[in-house]
C-alpha cells in the first residue's frame, strides 16, 4: 500500500524574477477529455470567477502546469490513462502543495475510489458519466473553499546544522537545496536562520532584505504576500529566504514567528531546507521539533565527535520526530582523523561522507557560485543525501513514486 501523499507545486520563472505564487492565480482550472463531462462540470459548478476550461487529460495538465501558475483548485481527467497513479505522480511535480485536486475518470470500483482519495491525497473522485447534481454535491464544496480541508498537506522540513562552527553546514544546506530541485523536480525553499553573518546569500550571489527579521520578530505582520516580498529566486524552483543583519543588531526572533514562516513555506514548497544555527535557542528548537530530517554536519576531528554525540541527544530531547542523518565533511583532510576513528567516536559510520575539497568549496563561496556545479565529488555525496531525504533513485536519475507526494500530517 502506498503511503498517503498529495500533489504539490507551481513553476515561476526565476530568470524573470517571477513571484512564488501569483496574486491572481486561477481559482479553478479544469482539464477534461470530452464535451459531456465539461458540460456537467459547468452546470454543476455554475459561474466561478477566474475558472478556465481546457480539453485534455491529466497528461495535458502536466505539460501546461510546468509553465503556468498552479490554480487553487484543479480538476483533471484520468480517462484512458494507462497508469493514472504515475500520471498523478507527474502532476505532483508541477503543483504547489496547497492545490486542491479533484479527479474524474472511468473506473467505478470502490477500491479504486478509496485508493485514490485516501492514499494518493486526491480530495474527491467522480466516475463518468458525470451529472450536474453529482458535480454540485461533491465538487462544488471544494471549489467554494469548503470540503475536506482538515488535512495537513505541506512540504517536508529538513534542518541542517553543524556540530559546531566551521564544519560546512551552510555549504551543505545551500547545495542540498539545489540538488533536491534538480533530482526531484521539486520546489525548494532555503531558509537561512543565521540572521547575522549568514553565508547562504553570499554563496548564491544573492541580495536579501530585512523582511525575514521582521517576520520572525513580529509574526502578526506576516501576510499572504510575505513570500513574494522576501523570497529571492535562485533558480527555476529554488527560493532563498535569508537576512543579513549587522553584527550590532539586537535581533529577537520568536517561536511563533518561525512557526508561522515554516507553515507558509510548507504550503508553497515541496521541501524546506533550513540552515539552523547552533547551539539552538527557542527559535532553532522549534525548527528541530518540526523537521522530518535533521542533517548533522561534522568534521573529522575530536571536537566534532564530542559535539555530534551531544547534538544527537539534544535533538532527541526536543521531541523531534525527525531522523538524524550524520554527514562527515572533509574526510582526508591532512592532520585530521581517519573515518575509522570517527565511526568509533560517534558509535557508527556516518550516513554520508564528503571528501576534503580544499580548493573547490572556498573558490565557489568566494565567487557566489554553488559548488555543486563544479565539484563532482560533492555532487555524488549530495546525491546520496538526497536519496536519504527524498527517497529518490539517484543512480538512475529516476524519481521514486513516493518521493514527491507528501503524507498527511507530515512535516
Amino acid at each position: 500500500m502506498r503511503a498517503d501523499r498529495i500533489l504539490p507545486r507551481e513553476v515561476p520563472d526565476a530568470a524573470r524574477g517571477g513571484a512564488i505564487m501569483s496574486a491572481d492565480r486561477p481559482a479553478l482550472v479544469v482539464f477534461v477529455a470530452d464535451e459531456a463531462s465539461e458540460a456537467a462540470i459547468r452546470g454543476g459548478l455554475g459561474d466561478v470567477i477566474g475558472a478556465q476550461m481546457r480539453r485534455g487529460t491529466v497528461r495535458t495538465a502536466v505539460k501546461v502546469l510546468e509553465k503556468e501558475t498552479t490554480p487553487r483548485v484543479l480538476i483533471v481527467d484520468i480517462s484512458g490513462v494507462d497508469d493514472p497513479f504515475a500520471a498523478l505522480d507527474d502532476l505532483a511535480g508541477v503543483c504547489t502543495p496547497d492545490v486542491r485536486v479533484l479527479v474524474v475518470g472511468e473506473r467505478t470500483e470502490i477500491g479504486f475510489y478509496r485508493d485514490i482519495t485516501r492514499n494518493v491525497g486526491v480530495h474527491e473522485y467522480l466516475h463518468k458519466p458525470l451529472t450536474r447534481d453529482n458535480v454540485a454535491r461533491l465538487f462544488a464544496p471544494h471549489v467554494q473553499g469548503g470540503g475536506d480541508g482538515g488535512h495537513d498537506r505541506g512540504g517536508q522540513i529538513t534542518a541542517v546544522c553543524g556540530a559546531h562552527g566551521g564544519v560546512g553546514a551552510t555549504t551543505i544546506a545551500v547545495n542540498l537545496a539545489l540538488e533536491l530541485e534538480e533530482v526531484t523536480r521539486s520546489h525548494v525553499a532555503l531558509l537561512d536562520l543565521h540572521l547575522r553573518g549568514g553565508a547562504a546569500a553570499m554563496m548564491l550571489g544573492a541580495r536579501v532584505t530585512s523582511g525575514l527579521r521582521v517576520a520572525l520578530e513580529e509574526p502578526e505582520r506576516v501576510d499572504s504576500l510575505f513570500l513574494d516580498r522576501v523570497a529571492v529566486p535562485i533558480s527555476e524552483r529554488v527560493r532563498l529566504i535569508a537576512a543579513e543583519e549587522p553584527m550590532e543588531a539586537d535581533v529577537k526572533p520568536t517561536e511563533e514567528g518561525v512557526r508561522r514562516i515554516l507553515d507558509m513555506l510548507r504550503q508553497r514548497f515541496n521541501h524546506v531546507v533550513v540552515d539552523v544555527p547552533m547551539p539552538p535557542g527557542p527559535m532553532e528548537r522549534a525548527v528541530l521539533q518540526r523537521a522530518r530530517h535533521v542533517v548533522l554536519v561534522m568534521g573529522p576531528e575530536v571536537a566534532s565527535i564530542r559535539d555530534t554525540v551531544s547534538m544527537r541527544k539534544l535533538v532527541t530531547a526536543t521531541g523531534s520526530p525527525g531522523r538524524v542523518i550524520t554527514v562527515l565533511n572533509g574526510l582526508g583532510r591532512r592532520g585530521y582523523l581517519p573515518i575509522k576513528l570517527v565511526a568509533e567516536g560517534i558509535g557508527g559510520p556516518p550516513e554520508v561522507v564528503i571528501p576534503d575539497l580544499p580548493r573547490q568549496l572556498p573558490r565557489a563561496a568566494n565567487l557566489g557560485r554553488p559548488a555543486l556545479k563544479d565539484s563532482p565529488p560533492l555532487r555524488r555525496a549530495l546525491a546520496q543525501l538526497t536519496q536519504e531525504i527524498a527517497a529518490v533513485r539517484t543512480s538512475t536519475g529516476q524519481r521514486s513514486f513516493l518521493a514527491r507526494l507528501f503524507g498527511r500530517g507530515g512535516n
